[in-house]
């Protein structure tokens, strides 16, 4: 058997067509990539409009809402990482709640 050297042109189309299936491979990857990119970023757009939708559905408390009802029957303070409120319980059987920020030394509530 004899051993021919390979010509330098077959060697050249040789590694041309590894170079090209190299790149093919990455064009796909990044594909791929950019796919899973562009589904998280409609699941994030899904995510906010249905909070938007959830948030303007809460009612914010409107100040003709935080008259007294009648005797207060208890209240509660309780501290959250969210936030801290005070809830009064009303003698008909309501419940108003009120944020609370501490500032200083002092409490405040409304």
């Amino acid at each position: 058997m004899s051993t021919r050297p390979v010509p330098l042109r077959r060697r050249s189309l040789a590694l041309v067509a590894l170079i090209a299936v190299a790149l093919v491979g990455c064009e796909r990857k990044a594909s791929v990539e950019s796919r899973r990119i562009d589904q998280l970023e409609l699941k994030i757009q899904q995510l906010e409009t249905r909070l938007n939708k959830v948030s303007s559905q809460v009612r914010q408390p409107d100040q003709g809402s935080r008259l007294p009802k009648g005797a207060i029957k208890s209240l509660t303070y309780r501290t959250a990482e969210d936030g801290n409120r005070l809830r009064i319980y009303w003698a008909d059987g309501s419940q108003t709640d009120l944020e609370c920020n501490q500032e200083q030394a002092t409490l405040a509530c409304g």
